[in-house]
């Protein structure tokens, strides 16, 4: 099996950041991850507001929000362990975490009711 590509905290960019954050689905993903510190399951994740997330889908936003360095995933057995990297990313970009998903906060709106173009509540 191919080991999972994880880049260091030094090799980090903004904007790829702000790419994996721009999709309210992954922004959904990444603040259920980054609330939880540690999800053991996919399918923790794959509801989204009133949809579930099918399994390829799933696989390409976590390999998108593991690339962007916002998360580190671990295999064990056939499950994947991810880890939000919250507290690496806050050091190297201070606010910027807490600034995009603010906005969805601030919109009214979940992440999936933003891309509906609907509010949350």
């Amino acid at each position: 099996m191919r080991p999972l590509f994880h880049p260091a905290i030094e090799d980090v960019q903004p904007e790829a950041i702000l790419h994996a954050l721009s999709d309210p689905a992954r922004a959904a993903i990444f603040a259920k991850i980054s609330t939880a510190g540690c999800v053991e399951a996919c399918s923790a994740v794959s509801a989204v507001g009133d949809r579930v997330i099918p399994k390829s889908s799933l696989s390409s936003h976590f390999k998108i929000l593991r690339e962007a360095g916002l998360i580190r995933c671990e295999r064990r057995g056939v499950e994947m362990r991810n880890h939000s990297r919250c507290a690496e990313v806050e050091a190297r970009f201070p606010g910027l975490l807490s600034a995009v998903m603010g906005a969805y906060a601030r919109a009214g709106a979940s992440p999936v009711a933003a891309r509906k173009g609907g509010t949350a509540g």
